[in-house]
């Protein structure tokens, strides 16, 4: 599993390529808080926003199933359980720490989750500083993930 691409994914880029297009500007595959040891696919750090673009088959995608390889079935039903857990953990741990978190599935249109994004971002940024950043909102595709 280490030779699986984490970063520079087909997804990740085509999103990448969206926001950068509006103007937008993060940082790739970094750690959005020193002590967890997770890193999110890309990091507004001014705005608090980290966005994670899971891929169905490692995530447990609920649109496309859980397609089980042939070899070492015994092995994927739970670490791709675990992966869930670990998801739902680092959610938690971000949004306490007062960030906003977006995961988005492989599939999902990149221009209209560019579009959610950039809305999230914005609307973080208007906030002066000092002033301290609303209780982040639940995942997007949160309900799509139970």
């Amino acid at each position: 599993m280490q030779l699986q691409r984490t970063r520079d994914t087909a997804p990740e880029l085509a999103l990448r390529r969206r926001l950068h297009g509006m103007g937008l500007r993060y940082r790739v595959d970094v750690q959005p808080l020193r002590d967890l040891r997770r890193r999110a696919d890309l990091v507004f750090g001014p705005s608090k926003v980290a966005v994670f673009v899971d891929g169905c088959f490692w995530h447990g995608c609920p649109v496309h199933g859980n397609p089980r390889p042939a070899a070492n079935t015994w092995y994927w039903p739970d670490k791709i359980a675990g992966n869930k857990a670990r998801d739902t953990d680092t959610d938690r741990r971000l949004q306490e720490a007062g960030w906003a978190v977006v995961r988005v599935w492989e599939h999902d249109d990149p221009k209209t989750v560019a579009g959610q994004v950039a809305e999230l971002v914005a609307s973080r940024r208007t906030l002066r500083r000092g002033q301290r950043l609303p209780a982040a909102a639940p995942s997007t595709s949160e309900a799509d993930r139970t």
